[in-house]
């Protein structure tokens, strides 16, 4: 079993006791939104490249790649290795392989009475059966398990069995061996989002697993991420030495959301007032109530690590990318049709242009940096901070050690 070390037994970044920074990436949940967030991550890769070359990847800067549902799939996806122990996916992957399944993985139904057929099989049980899901993470995934990812994931579920989340961290297989688990199954139950995919069952040694979608623990990983680094640091893990447990000015955190239609305020009370369990299930092609639960959960995290960057004067380390303003179709987490999926694309495209933007922690409202440029132009200066954090560490570390 592997020990509890970092990526310097993965792919060579070195560890962060050699450098000047902890990196993090964080991907949310959302379901075919997950284009949004793959469009980000394929520019951001490509300027790696453009810095250092052509074989660069995302597992090759980030400590820890933590994502949630889709995000937990996009994860794997940059991590999980191939047998030249390379990533599977390159990032600009990410968005042709989410056009090309996603209408399997959430057949539409078409015909006039579709709504209807949607709102009969939302009342008696899951949406979408949830095969060629399986099918599909199986076949590209194997029998990889937690421990050969790239660099270290962190990737939250919700055991409903127990009643508890469910974190499957790199960080943990150590000391607990049931965690590590097959990347598939850990995809499949955190990606069974209720109403939408069955719950998903699977035993890995003594341990059994019944999960449930990770939105329902932390639909934005980020904290949980920073959370599990902490927690190295307080072990005294060697490859966090010299770290102080909350000197947030040594994180660089980029966490990605999936879009929301927050600025178009769809519900209010007195609608809300009227819906009986199919108005909380079944609304205006989405979910009402599982909606709610992850936009909370997402939510409070900012709110938390804009504090936390903001009280560390640290906050040109973290970059939130959210778009608060889908409408319509484009908010749906499960309508793959042609034409949406496409929109999404377009969707991400445009926020790579649109302001960096941040919470006012008086107010709670987002809104753009004065100053702050661009998501593509903090995305330069990242993807430079990440090379050169890169770099710094190779040039400490010799023969195993650091200098």
């Amino acid at each position: 079993m592997a020990s509890n070390i970092l990526t310097t037994a993965r792919v060579g970044l070195r560890p962060p006791s050699a450098g000047n920074l902890i990196t993090i990436l964080s991907i949310d949940g959302g379901g075919v939104r997950g284009i949004i967030p793959g469009v980000i991550l394929s520019y951001l890769e490509s300027q790696l490249q453009e810095l250092d070359s052509e074989d660069a990847r995302l597992a090759d800067y980030f400590d820890v790649i933590a994502g949630t549902s889709t995000g937990g799939l996009l994860t794997t996806m940059l991590t999980a290795p191939d047998q030249n122990n390379k990533p599977l996916y390159a990032a600009k992957d990410i968005v042709p392989f989410f056009l090309e399944n996603c209408p399997k993985i959430f057949p539409q139904i078409g015909g006039p009475f579709a709504e209807i057929i949607k709102q009969s099989k939302a009342l008696i049980g899951p949406q979408y059966d949830g095969e060629y899901l399986k099918d599909l993470v199986t076949g590209i995934l194997g029998t990889t398990r937690l421990n050969q990812t790239l660099t270290n994931v962190v990737i939250p579920t919700f055991d409903i069995k127990t009643m508890q989340p469910v974190i499957f961290s790199s960080f943990q297989v150590a000391s607990e061996p049931s965690k590590d688990a097959q990347l598939s199954d850990i995809c499949m139950g955190t990606s069974a989002a209720p109403t939408y995919l069955p719950a998903y069952y699977f035993q890995n040694g003594d341990e059994e697993f019944n999960l449930i979608d990770g939105g329902i623990a932390a639909n934005n990983p980020s904290l949980v991420a920073t959370g599990e680094v902490t927690r190295q640091v307080i072990k005294e893990n060697p490859d966090f030495a010299q770290i102080p447990p909350l000197d947030y000015a040594r994180y660089l955190v980029i966490s990605l959301g999936t879009g929301t239609q927050k600025q178009q305020f769809p519900y209010d009370a007195k609608m809300a007032a009227k819906w009986g369990v199919l108005g909380w299930l079944v609304n205006n092609n989405s979910t009402p109530l599982i909606e709610s639960f992850l936009q909370a959960s997402a939510d409070l995290v900012v709110f938390h690590n804009n504090i936390v960057f903001e009280a560390l004067s640290s906050v040109d380390n973290y970059l939130r990318i959210q778009d608060d303003t889908l409408t319509g179709d484009l908010s749906s987490v499960d309508l793959a049709t042609t034409e949406n999926l496409n929109n999404l694309v377009d969707v991400g495209e445009r926020l790579l242009d649109k302001p960096v933007t941040r919470v006012d922690t008086n107010t709670g409202i987002v809104e753009p940096v004065v100053g702050g440029g661009t998501n593509r132009e903090a995305l330069q200066r990242m993807a430079q901070q990440l090379s050169d954090e890169r770099k710094l560490r190779e040039l400490n570390y010799k023969g195993g050690e650091v200098l």
